[in-house]
């Protein structure tokens, strides 16, 4: 059957067109997104502006339309921090559900790290042993950790790209004042985690998932071979700490010329550079390996296993 993920994140409405079969990987057909970078739209007492609402919906309703035109048998839709959290959560759900014809999926932050931990476990295999998952996003960070498919530990702390820079990091380029009064933030909001998954067993794996940190990597990280072929990208902390004073110093404009960076990530990648590099720090990570699965994956994965497939005819 062909399903669909429809992601309505902070960043992006995204939708995700994949045919699935018994015991089989999926395999996408479409990948359409609509960058809105919702963080934009927060009027000052939390909620959605007017404006942001229309733009949501808008998507939504492109999104349902290619949908259509790509004959999916089933589109699941979700959402994460950004409608999660807005004064007027309910009313936009109720607008996107109107948008879409169907339910809206609103995910928590652990049952979206426990999600995307799912598609990284399942891209890794078992032979990855204990994993340690880094996920970040437009409005928060995830970060989960076990040698299953479901985490022993799953966090989710606010300290999204989107989100950081808008508080932190406002003005072009930011300057190195405002990087580190976003780093002891970020060190500070990280240190209860970071106690937390301390207990934890050393990971025989660190992984990364989500836009951003595909983009450090393809900036900071370097190329190793994989399976079957498939190219690996390694992302050093060191590297990563040298390139943020000079992320920092580079207009917006200028930081799409680098490599990785892409449009809609250049005004958010140094609060992801900081962000991450902070995380590394905090649960003692040199480098982490980037995977190509993330949270939509891991919905796609968890409602195939959820049918009831029937036996084929003889």
């Amino acid at each position: 059957m062909r399903l669909g993920v429809l992601d309505i994140g902070s960043n992006t409405v995204h939708l995700l067109v994949a045919d699935v079969s018994p015991g089989g990987r999926p395999l996408a057909t479409t990948s359409q997104r609509t960058v809105l970078r919702l963080m934009r739209y927060l009027a000052p007492d939390g909620s959605i502006t007017e404006e942001g609402v229309a733009a949501l919906v808008a998507a939504v309703t492109e999104a349902r339309a290619v949908a259509a035109s790509e004959r999916v048998d089933e589109l699941l839709a979700t959402a994460t921090s950004a409608v999660r959290e807005a004064k007027n959560g309910p009313e936009v759900i109720a607008l996107i559900e109107a948008a879409l014809g169907e339910p809206l999926q609103v995910l928590g932050g652990e049952t979206e790290a426990r999600y995307t931990f799912l598609a990284v476990r399942r891209w890794f295999g078992w032979a990855a042993g204990q994993i340690l998952l880094f996920d970040i996003g437009g409005g928060s960070l995830e970060i989960a950790a076990g040698p299953d498919e479901l985490p022993e530990a799953a966090a989710s702390v606010p300290l999204g790209a989107g989100r950081m820079t808008i508080q932190f990091l406002p003005d072009d380029p930011p300057g190195e004042a405002a990087v580190e009064k976003l780093r002891e933030h970020a060190r500070a909001t990280l240190a209860p985690v970071a106690a937390s998954f301390g207990t934890l067993a050393r990971p025989d794996h660190v992984v990364g998932s989500s836009k951003a940190i595909r983009s450090l990597a393809k900036l900071v990280g370097y190329p190793v071979p994989g399976w079957s072929g498939i190219e690996r990208m390694l992302l050093p902390r060191a590297s990563l700490s040298s390139w943020i004073p000079r992320l920092a110093r580079i207009p917006a404009s200028a930081r799409q010329e680098l490599p990785g960076i892409t449009p809609d990530r250049t005004f958010q990648i140094v609060a992801g550079a900081v962000v991450l590099h902070e995380a590394m720090r905090a649960l003692d990570v040199d480098e982490l390996e980037v995977s190509p699965w993330a949270l939509r994956e891991g919905v796609l994965l968890r409602y195939i296993e959820s049918l009831s497939w029937s036996a084929p005819a003889a």
